[in-house]
């Protein structure tokens, strides 16, 4: 097979419709729009959902689920993604972000979830600790920090601000 053999599929590249070219094409007249009614004239037609009058699908289908207004944004971290950094290290929302492990802080800030085993001594400061997450921390020798959360938190790199509460 040579570069210039080849060619599309027969039906990968179809003709457009062309409408209203007169009666021999096929299309002409009331170039396939039936005779009068809404969809046959210019600019007619219903918006998306309409369904003549009776009450749409949209509205008969019945609502599901619950949405809280008051719910805390957390950014959630386990142990055991603490547990790959050095012994000593102190560590905070930004400091995760930094290093990969979180890819935004949430308005409310850090909490740390309890999955997982930790064998490093480290200071963490953070907005919310689960009970197993204090524990094993504290267990590790290290100190689990309730910080209050600001009112806005920046980007020890570029400075810029990264979420607000």
């Amino acid at each position: 097979m040579q570069l210039h053999e080849l060619s599309p599929h027969p039906k990968a590249k179809r003709q457009t419709k062309r409408l209203g070219r007169g009666i021999g094409s096929g299309h002409g007249k009331t170039s396939t729009k039936g005779h009068k009614g809404q969809w046959a004239r210019s600019g007619g037609g219903v918006r998306v959902g309409f369904e003549g009058g009776q009450t749409r699908l949209l509205r008969r289908l019945p609502k599901l689920g619950f949405t809280n207004n008051f719910t805390k944004e957390y950014s959630c971290v386990n142990v055991s993604d603490l547990a790959k950094f050095k012994a000593g290290t102190a560590i905070t929302a930004e400091f995760l972000l930094i290093e990969g492990v979180l890819s935004k802080i949430e308005p409310y800030g850090l909490k740390v979830l309890g999955n997982g085993e930790l064998k490093v001594k480290l200071d963490v400061h953070a907005a919310a600790f689960t009970k197993q997450a204090k524990e094993k921390i504290e267990k590790a020798g290290g100190k689990a920090i309730i910080i209050a959360n600001t009112t806005q938190h920046t980007d020890p790199k570029t400075g810029k601000k990264i979420a607000k509460k």
